[in-house]
């Protein structure tokens, strides 16, 4: 035997590093593997669980400092917040549960209807922007809440109706619409952040340098602009994906990876950020944002 030729075992071994250093090997490993879909599974419910206890804790401190007011459009966004990310926490804490609910259409249900609640969310922070923005230029603003609540009925009656769809003819080209039509509100929540967002950066750019917190206030509507453009527009983007290529499917036990990315990237982030970056307690009296929503 040759001195350059290697033992068996030792061959053996040399390609089984080869194998885990491979990415694709990795990707299929974990995609695969029960144990570590239950892991990333898991891990997921635990970032979803954090963040919601994050937007429940901030609730209750906001509501110790203002008692006196209601349901303000603050404490609203934080009750869904905590919603939204509770309700993500429980179903991937019971994932393999999920995937066994019959008809199929429930788990489609399941899975997306929080997606629905969070755009609600974030459409509550562009109303509250863009009543800032038409007050300050003295225009008025009765016609935004009705709006808001027009728009959003308008996307869940669509995305019901879908649903109910499916459920009487589950045809594949309507589940692909009904992912394609979320993109479109996923696309539309974007461009109301980049619009509303965007004016009120301006507009607070114009105040002059002296104003009270002007500058602490710009930097919080720049950088939640920012975060929540990109957040929907990924969304976007990958609900596209998720809805014409079945290797981008979101809905599959064998995707976690992929999950972890896409909800990482398009939930759990911007949530956590936007949490902190407005985690700022109201004053003792009231302020412009903190008219109730009826």
């Amino acid at each position: 035997m040759s001195g350059t030729q290697m033992a068996p075992s030792e061959s053996a071994s040399s390609v089984g590093m080869y194998t885990l250093k491979d990415p694709y090997t990795l990707w299929d490993l974990l995609n695969h593997s029960p144990v570590w879909q239950d892991r990333i599974f898991h891990l997921l419910a635990a970032l979803y669980g954090v963040v919601s206890l994050a937007a429940l804790v901030q609730l209750i401190r906001i509501q110790q400092r203002v008692p006196e007011y209601g349901w303000t459009t603050q404490k609203v966004f934080h009750f869904l917040n905590f919603l939204v990310n509770g309700a993500r926490c429980l179903i991937f804490i019971y994932r393999r549960d999920v995937e066994q609910l019959t008809p199929e259409i429930a788990r489609h249900m399941l899975l997306d209807l929080p997606s629905l609640v969070f755009f609600t969310t974030y459409a509550l922070l562009v109303l509250f922007w863009a009543e800032i923005y038409y007050q300050a230029r003295a225009v008025s603003t009765d016609g935004l809440r009705p709006g808001f609540f027009v728009i959003n009925g308008i996307v869940y009656a669509v995305q019901i109706i879908l649903w109910l769809i499916i459920w009487w003819k589950p045809i594949h080209i309507l589940v692909i619409l009904s992912k394609v039509f979320f993109a479109g509100v996923s696309l539309f929540a974007a461009l109301g952040f980049l619009v509303y967002g965007g004016r009120l950066f301006l507009m607070l750019q114009r105040f002059p340098v002296e104003s009270k917190g002007r500058r602490k206030k710009l930097h919080e509507v720049g950088y939640v602009t920012g975060i929540c453009f990109a957040c929907f527009l990924v969304r976007c983007i990958m609900m596209c994906f998720n809805a014409f290529n079945k290797a981008a499917n979101l809905d599959m036990l064998e995707h976690p990876v992929l999950n972890f990315i896409y909800y990482l990237l398009v939930e759990i982030l911007p949530s956590s950020l936007v949490l902190f970056i407005l985690r700022k307690l109201p004053p003792k009296r009231g302020i412009i944002q903190y008219h109730p929503i009826h």
